[in-house]
């Protein structure tokens, strides 16, 4: 017969318990480090943020944004992107301080009004957070302190596509500018008007589709010796494209404009528009996410501004485009 001893295997597990609460309490050290470890990496992941006048709905702003996507997912950082509900620099610059005083460890920013976004970037230069400007104010990016502007030469393009016009037999060239003030466009009209040997002019619209429409055949109306329309993206090149379909008019005039959208590229795969100005946007949103990574891991920072076009399309190179239009890199 056994006998059962509870008394003294009770006490063998009292002697056993201050052991086990160690092994215990070192393995909730353990997680807890490895918790608090994989925190900070989560903290450490860099981030920028981005900044434009269009937003993402916008064709061209899309294809903007896309390329930040893309440059983020493929690096392992983050990109915030924002803009305005419409073409607002006071709202603009809000959002530019609100950046900057988040602390991001980049900004890139369309530099659309030095003026009313100088102030902003200068103070995110100040605490050491770097900018890299795209798509516009090239031409005062270095002045506000940025390390890079990446786009075209807003000013160049414009007088290209003027000289572009007047070797196709253009006499009088019209541009019409959808966001006056907006230092990129304003250049671009600028330009324009110098290719003409200022035999063109300005037309300032808003950027209601139906108002540039209507506005653009009420001029056409007053100025018979229009025969070259240039618009300064989709938003007015569309409007201006329907208006001389219903008009039955494609053919009297040149009919360019700037950047591209589905309608666009169709319009020149057809003949009803001579040619677009593409300033491979794609890579206005992905190059600024690489050089900014670069700049954090390495330091490294390319010695000058970077070009992303002018470049034209044409009736001849559409189709190539039209493929990469559909992918959403065009």
């Amino acid at each position: 017969m056994y006998t059962v001893e509870p008394l003294a295997t009770s006490a063998n597990s009292r002697r056993k318990m201050p052991r086990l609460r160690r092994v215990i309490a070192s393995l909730t050290t353990a997680m807890l480090a490895v918790s608090v470890a994989n925190a900070a990496w989560a903290d450490d992941t860099e981030r920028y943020v981005m900044i434009t006048h269009g937003q993402n709905s916008d064709p061209f702003w899309s294809v903007v944004k896309r390329g930040a996507d893309d440059a983020a997912e493929e690096l392992g950082v983050k990109v915030e992107y924002r803009a305005p509900s419409t073409f607002d620099m006071a709202k603009m610059a809000q959002l530019l301080d609100a950046a900057v005083a988040s602390q991001p460890d980049g900004l890139i920013i369309s530099l659309t009004d030095a003026d009313a976004l100088g102030k902003g970037i200068k103070n995110a230069v100040d605490q050491q957070i770097p900018v890299i400007t795209i798509n516009s104010g090239g031409d005062k990016s270095k002045e506000i302190g940025a390390r890079l502007h990446i786009g075209q030469s807003e000013y160049e393009a414009g007088r290209g596509a003027a000289e572009r016009m007047v070797e196709s037999g253009a006499k009088h060239g019209l541009c019409i500018n959808q966001e006056q003030g907006n230092v990129g466009l304003d250049a671009r009209c600028a330009g324009f008007i110098k290719g003409f040997d200022g035999s063109a002019s300005e037309l300032a619209t808003s950027t209601d589709p139906t108002e540039i429409k209507n506005s653009l055949v009420a001029y056409l109306n007053q100025h018979s010796e229009v025969d070259a329309i240039l618009a300064l993206g989709p938003l007015g090149s569309e409007p201006m494209l329907k208006a001389m379909q219903e008009a039955g008019a494609t053919q009297k005039f040149q009919l360019g404009t700037f950047d591209l959208s589905p309608d666009i590229l169709a319009a020149i795969q057809s003949g009803e528009m001579n040619f677009a100005i593409d300033q491979q946007q794609y890579l206005q949103g992905y190059l600024p996410v690489v050089f900014m990574h670069q700049y954090h891991i390495h330091g490294l920072m390319p010695a000058g501004d970077v070009a992303t076009g002018p470049g034209f399309v044409t009736a001849e190179n559409a189709g190539q485009v039209i493929e990469l239009s559909e992918q959403g890199i065009r």
